[in-house]
């Protein structure tokens, strides 16, 4: 299982939600006929997540279910419940249901930024702004875009993605189901993901995904916490702090890697010189990694493809789901611990122009306990 994916990218092309509620009445305008069809891929690939999804009642009984999926999607819907009940997240349709998709992945994500910038491409879609990737159903069509990008000049990667988000909006067909992407995830983990999915049903700003992400990651952790004391065994803690110490691991050396890259970028050496030194900093990334790996993982390889194919863009990517956590979770604090006070705050603050929001969430003072 290589959790690096889901660090980096766990709604999943958002842009979803805008294809797929706008995409019918979608012409050829300034944008070109490209546009019409990269929205009908979206529409098209999520109607088949939904065709394929059936309630988790008739999976559970049907004779046909093997018992370890069965098992899986009865602890899944027991944490769905306890999102409702004790994480105040939205009581919907949304991961009641389940599909598989013969696939190890529902979504292949394009990311691109500049050789020399940590700055992401981003893409525009109705309903849900800017965002700074490309989500497809289809992994040909990743690769496509992907090989256009590096034609011009930019640092790309491709990745796999186990969920997405509709942001609610097709709750009335089904919602987001549960998928075989992600279903036999560590119980941590999958508790994690589920608590950060409906979060991007609560609260949603356009146009600026660090602040999306940050907000889910917060909730997936302040939610996970609380499951897994409450509800998982000793080994399903131990394997969980586990898998979060090499996510401490994994954030802290590529947010020195982030530093440094930006510190070369800006400077006012030769742009020869800026590529030397890059390649510099990630082969020391990498050697670090294996360091890491040895000394601290146990040899876990989870992360491999991800320092693989580091470059730019993953490593830009990669900041926008951690870089606000800590100012949410002091926000949860200041509220009080109180969940659905935290998520009136944070509707509000999303419904802000971008520079106040930021500006509000980094000025909230943290309540004594």
């Amino acid at each position: 299982m290589q959790f690096s994916g889901r660090q980096i990218a766990l709604m999943a092309g958002a842009g979803v939600v805008g294809l797929v509620a706008l995409a019918a009445g979608t012409v050829c305008l300034t944008s070109g006929c490209s546009t019409l069809g990269y929205y009908a891929q979206a529409v098209g690939g999520h109607l088949e997540v939904v065709t394929k999804s059936r309630s988790l009642s008739g999976w559970i009984e049907a004779e046909g279910t093997e018992p370890r999926l069965r098992e899986r999607l009865q602890l899944a819907r027991r944490m769905r419940d306890f999102a409702v009940q004790e994480l105040k997240l939205p009581d919907n349709a949304s991961y009641r249901r389940y599909a598989d998709l013969g696939r190890g992945a529902v979504v292949w994500n394009v990311v691109a930024a500049p050789e020399l910038s940590l700055t992401l491409k981003t893409w525009c879609f109705p309903v849900v702004g800017c965002v700074g990737y490309r989500g497809y159903f289809d992994r040909a069509g990743a690769d496509a875009l992907a090989a256009e990008l590096k034609a011009q000049g930019l640092d790309v990667n491709v990745y796999g993605v186990p969920a997405y988000s509709t942001l609610g909006r097709t709750n009335w067909m089904g919602g987001d189901p549960l998928l075989n992407t992600f279903i036999f995830w560590g119980e941590g983990e999958l508790a994690k993901l589920i608590f950060h999915e409906l979060a991007h049903q609560v609260a949603y700003a356009d146009d600026d995904t660090t602040f999306n992400e940050s907000f889910a990651v917060a909730v997936e952790r302040l939610g996970g916490e609380r499951w897994l004391a409450k509800f998982a065994t000793p080994e399903a803690r131990q394997a969980d702090a586990d898998a979060a110490a090499r996510r401490a691991d994994f954030r802290a050396l590529t947010q020195r890697t982030r530093q440094s890259l930006a510190t070369l970028y800006a400077s006012a050496i030769t742009e020869a010189e800026k590529r030397e030194r890059k390649a510099g900093l990630l082969a020391a990334m990498r050697a670090e990694y294996e360091q890491i790996k040895s000394t601290r993982w146990g040899g876990f390889s989870g992360y491999d493809g991800w320092f693989a194919r580091a470059n730019n863009a993953s490593l830009g990517v990669q900041a926008a789901y951690n870089e606000l956590v800590p100012q949410f979770e002091r926000l949860f604090e200041q509220q009080g611990r109180d969940f659905e006070r935290f998520y009136a705050e944070v509707k509000r603050l999303a419904a802000l122009p971008k520079a106040e929001r930021r500006a509000a969430l980094a000025a909230a003072p943290v309540a004594a306990r």
